[in-house]
């Protein structure tokens, strides 16, 4: 049994709590996010996860190195860091697993008991240089030189640490059995890998073959016990990798899991082979559908570099939360970058953004269509009257962009959905500018032209109310209750987003209430 056509399941990578999140791990978690509250708004059987890696090498040495037991060490990181993050950020995720739960740990054994009786796991011995700070046994090609204080050293060519040799009797899964089945799936699901960068990565690496796979240590206890033989613990990787599945039931609760299963994945495209390749390759090894597919996104550069605690350019999102909002935070994350390519951050640009944009066009725009409510028609609703090409250019703008926002999402374009939804904001800012209502309202003769001009300006920003809550949940809530919403339609996360572009949904007779500016003028800060 397969979920049905409306199920919609989608994590974030669970993230290595070793050291407090910074705005990267908050930028992929607030896009699954915004895709998870528009397929909750669109009605779908929506489910997101989240959640922290807690087992491993690096973990124990961490804990080891502060005096306290692993187990200690990430219950106070997630507790201090990682679940307050979700609260900065403003996310709604469904469930949040951790690696060391019960549920977890139980289900994972199960899982790689089945591959193993199927004939896919067998015992051998492996010499091979491994990053801790990977948790991976590196491949050739990132695998460098030392230079300065490692010079004469093989180091890690994404952490520019040396790697160390380790010797071990292991356990393999047959990866290397699985080529052709994965060329197979990326050519008849072609977006099963996206973008195609990232597709085109992984079919050239599944292409120049793969190796077995070790996927268990015996230098160390702070894992999960392999089921058949508990002097080893399962790989961390493979422990991290199995929480998708082990989250929703898998082994315990067939009809949530059926219900739930497949994923999307989002990760980040340095993980993106993990995910792409050995993920759905044990998943059929133990005769299970494979996910719907895996985005990945690009880096966040902070001074062209990619963000790194250890090279001082890790930024905590509190640092522009506090400042500017956590609406501004995911907008500004989701809309400046093309979701799926590197991006670039600079407090500049985002305090630039805020105004431009936040302050002074949409937030704006809701301010002065709610002040002109309320002072030439007492704080309620007008009728409006005879429509002309005018308002019907507006009306099909806001069609056209809650269309193309839809499409957009499913692309998983965040920050096209967001390109498009704007141009009823730009639209309706003109909107206003060219047919002037506060000159309007000095011509009793006009009256029924001024109604027209604030209804169709008032629905606009219903429409955006609906169209922008899964990006900027806090803002578009108070904008909703301004309209008078709340009282004549109902809740903003139950009103359907696919169809938010239908016109007339706003009652003339609304009572519109005050509007504090949604995005306050900031000072620069940094």
């Amino acid at each position: 049994m397969t979920s049905g056509p409306s199920s919609f399941y989608i994590t974030t990578p669970i993230y290595y709590p070793s050291d407090v999140p910074h705005i990267g791990h908050g930028y992929t978690t607030v896009a699954v996010d915004t895709l998870a509250r528009w397929h909750r708004q669109a009605g779908d059987d929506t489910w997101m996860l989240t959640g922290t890696d807690e087992h491993g090498q690096k973990m124990m040495r961490a804990a080891s190195a502060n005096g306290v037991t692993p187990q200690e060490w990430v219950d106070k990181l997630v507790t201090e860091a990682w679940f307050p993050l979700l609260e900065t950020l403003d996310v709604a995720n469904d469930d949040f697993i951790r690696t060391t739960q019960p549920r977890h740990e139980e289900r994972v054994q199960q899982f790689v008991q089945a591959i193993y009786d199927r004939g896919y796991i067998y015992a051998g011995e492996y010499e091979a240089l491994y990053c801790v700070g990977c948790e991976e046994f590196k491949p050739e090609s990132e695998i460098v030189d030392g230079t300065g204080a490692f010079e004469g050293l093989k180091v890690c060519a994404i952490h520019s640490k040396p790697l160390e040799l380790l010797q071990e009797k292991n356990y393999f899964f047959k990866l290397s059995e699985f080529q052709d089945k994965l060329l197979d799936l990326y050519a008849s699901v072609p977006d099963f890998v996206r973008p195609e960068s990232a597709r085109n990565e992984v079919v050239s690496f599944v292409k120049n073959g793969l190796k077995d796979l070790s996927i268990s240590r015996s230098a160390f206890d702070w894992g999960i016990p392999l089921p058949w033989d508990e002097s080893h613990v399962i790989y961390v990787w493979v422990d991290a990798l199995l929480n998708y599945a082990t989250a929703i039931g898998y082994g315990t609760d067939p009809a949530e899991f059926a219900r739930r299963w497949p994923a999307y994945h989002v990760v980040g495209k340095d993980i993106l082979r993990f995910h792409a390749v050995i993920w759905p390759a044990m998943l059929m090894a133990a005769g299970v559908e494979v996910p719907r597919g895996v985005f990945a996104h690009g880096w966040l550069l902070v001074g062209g570099e990619k963000m790194s605690k250890s090279k001082l350019t890790g930024i905590a999102p509190t640092e522009i939360t506090d400042v500017f909002g956590s609406d501004a935070y995911r907008f500004y994350f989701l809309s400046a970058i093309a979701f799926g390519q590197d991006g670039s951050f600079s407090w500049e640009d985002l305090s630039a953004r805020y105004q431009a944009e936040l302050a002074n066009g949409f937030g704006n725009l809701a301010s002065r269509t709610t002040a002109m409510v309320e002072r030439y028609f007492e704080g309620v609703v007008p009728p409006a009257g005879a429509y002309t090409d005018g308002d019907l250019h507006i009306q099909k703008t806001v069609a056209d962009a809650a269309a193309r926002a839809d499409e957009a999402i499913e692309r998983f374009r965040i920050d096209e959905a967001i390109t498009s939804v704007w141009t009823i904001v730009d639209a309706l800012n003109l909107y206003i500018t060219e047919n002037e209502p506060w000159a309007l309202a000095k011509d009793d003769a006009q009256r029924e032209r001024l109604g027209t001009v604030l209804y169709t300006a008032a629905e606009g920003l219903r429409a955006l109310a609906v169209l922008l809550s899964p990006v900027m949940p806090e803002s578009t809530e108070k904008l909703w209750i301004a309209l008078g919403a709340a009282e004549t339609i109902g809740r903003l996360q139950d009103q359907p987003i696919r169809e938010a572009g239908a016109w007339g949904v706003l009652r003339p007779g609304t009572s519109v209430n005050g509007l504090a500016p949604l995005f306050p003028r900031v000072e620069q800060t940094a």
